[in-house]
């Protein structure tokens, strides 16, 4: 089983896919160390541009080779993609519609010993609210490598959450796993609870659906990579199958997957809908671990979050 940090499968896959999409362009904010784009810019110096720590004038540049016929990936992190460089996110590259995307790397509390001002956990809800944006958060490694592919597929503008942390690769366990934007994967299925995870909570939801098997629980899993547009025919049929849902994201609860999620189910069938996430609080210094354990992010809180619902489905 791989383990590798989304980050690092992103850089090899771009590598990887250079000679067949000569279009790609990588653009960075003098961070290629750590958004793994620095095999790239060896591997391809011509196709490479280090804009230094400037990313507001990066989304602009990417606009342009955009314009121009290229596709762009422009990189930084998270805080600095979906926060500094917003406003040109929006107006320069979202409102024309141009092709480029946006990718976040270490995204969440599990940058770690960084502290909070890193530790971005507003950037999914930053990006789904601008009009057009496609918002993608892979959970592995394998998932990851398909998302690159999809994206140099897909013509418009996205966005991309990387992670920092080495995440333990569970799609390529699962039998008939595919991958598609804009459609959530089962990777588990159940009739008492549903599980909707994103990013590297899908890993703890395969390890809570465990917890509640023990307890005479069945814990339904979707792999929800894509926040926007939210797979709404997937949780319609989970919310319609198994009567309650648990939404579970490296994210502030607010934005992010629980909220799209809660809002479509409350205006198509009203089922209880309990957010696990970051609650409307900055992050921490400390050990990757040791931060998502702190804010509840493990597969425990999360089982206990599905009893809670199903409670509240009997209720």
């Amino acid at each position: 089983m791989e383990k590798i940090a989304t980050r690092g499968a992103y850089g090899e896959e771009l590598v990887k896919l250079a000679e067949e999409y000569p279009e790609l362009v990588v653009l960075d904010a003098d961070l290629a160390g750590a958004t793994m784009t620095k095999g790239f810019a060896k591997a391809y110096p011509g196709r490479f541009f280090d804009m230094g720590i400037a990313e507001a004038d990066m989304m602009g540049f990417a606009a342009g080779l955009a314009a121009c016929g290229k596709k762009p990936f422009a990189n930084s992190f998270a805080m600095f993609t979906a926060g500094r460089a917003w406003e040109q996110v929006r107006n320069s590259i979202a409102y024309p519609h141009l092709n480029v995307k946006c990718v976040g790397s270490h995204g969440g509390l599990s940058v770690g010993e960084d502290g909070a001002t890193h530790q971005c956990v507003e950037d999914l809800a930053l990006m789904s609210a601008i009009p057009g944006m496609l918002v993608l958060n892979p959970c592995d490694g394998p998932e990851m490598r398909k998302a690159v592919r999809a994206l140099l597929e897909y013509d418009g503008p996205a966005y991309m959450r990387l992670g920092r942390m080495a995440v333990e690769s569970v799609t390529d366990e699962v039998a008939g796993y595919e991958f598609a934007l804009g459609k959530a994967a089962m990777l588990r299925d159940g009739t008492d609870v549903t599980l909707a995870a994103t990013g590297l909570m899908v890993q703890r939801a395969m390890a809570a659906a465990e917890i509640l098997a023990a307890k005479g629980v069945s814990a339904r899993v979707l792999d929800v990579h894509t926040i926007k547009p939210l797979d709404t025919e997937a949780i319609l049929a989970a919310a319609k199958d198994t009567g309650c849902i648990v939404t579970s994201e490296e994210h502030s609860v607010m934005g992010g997957l629980g909220s799209a999620v809660a809002a479509f189910l409350s205006e198509t069938c009203p089922v209880p809908v309990v957010r696990h996430g970051v609650n409307d609080e900055f992050g921490r210094s400390g050990k990757a671990l040791e931060v998502l354990e702190a804010y509840g992010l493990t597969a425990e809180v999360m089982a206990e979050k599905a009893l809670k619902a199903m409670e509240l489905k009997k209720g």
